[in-house]
């Protein structure tokens, strides 16, 4: 018998996460990048392998996601994101948790939190990062395994759809124009 428990966390308990995080962040200022990179792949590799609740489940495939990110060399994130997404990671570099991983049911519900805080504040990269992959798939999909695909390609093939968007709704309307006149 599943039973679903909805609870919402106000402005002051966000702030009390974002400090806890900002904290293990400062702790784990030491790591090297690659160690924080590792240590949250260790913790992703880890979660999948155990039986997670799906609150758990749907936001490790977006960390997940977001070490992809960091790792792809085509993606080539501009430094400052890069250095966002670090340290928003930095936290799962950390062993000690608010609530122990152990604990049934109830072990991640920290890491879901926080992982839900990262995406929040990651979103828009991921959205980009998302959109890269699906263009770079479709490219290698179309063009074989010479195709090209990096950030600036992505980027130029993108303004090209807007361009291209921008000037068939001009031209709809133009059209709708011209015959309200006729």
């Amino acid at each position: 018998m599943a039973i679903e428990i909805n609870f919402e966390l106000s402005d002051a308990d966000l702030a009390h996460f974002k400090s806890m995080m900002d904290k293990v962040i400062s702790k784990t200022s030491h790591y090297s990048e690659s160690e924080i990179l590792t240590k949250a792949q260790q913790l992703v590799e880890e979660m999948e392998k155990s039986e997670l609740p799906e609150f758990v489940r749907t936001r490790m495939a977006s960390l997940a996601t977001l070490i992809d990110a960091v790792q792809d060399t085509e993606w080539q994130i501009p430094e400052e994101e890069r250095k966002e997404i670090i340290a928003s990671l930095a936290y799962f570099s950390e062993p000690e948790d608010v609530v122990p991983d152990h604990i049934p049911g109830l072990g991640y519900i920290d890491d879901a939190i926080m992982i839900e805080l990262v995406l929040q504040d990651m979103s828009l990269d991921l959205k980009a990062y998302s959109e890269f992959c699906s263009f770079r798939a479709t490219e290698e999909s179309r063009r074989g395994d010479d195709a090209k695909v990096d950030r600036e390609s992505w980027l130029a093939g993108t303004r090209a759809q807007i361009r291209s968007n921008m000037r068939r709704q001009r031209q709809g309307r133009k059209s709708r124009l011209f015959s309200r006149i006729m």
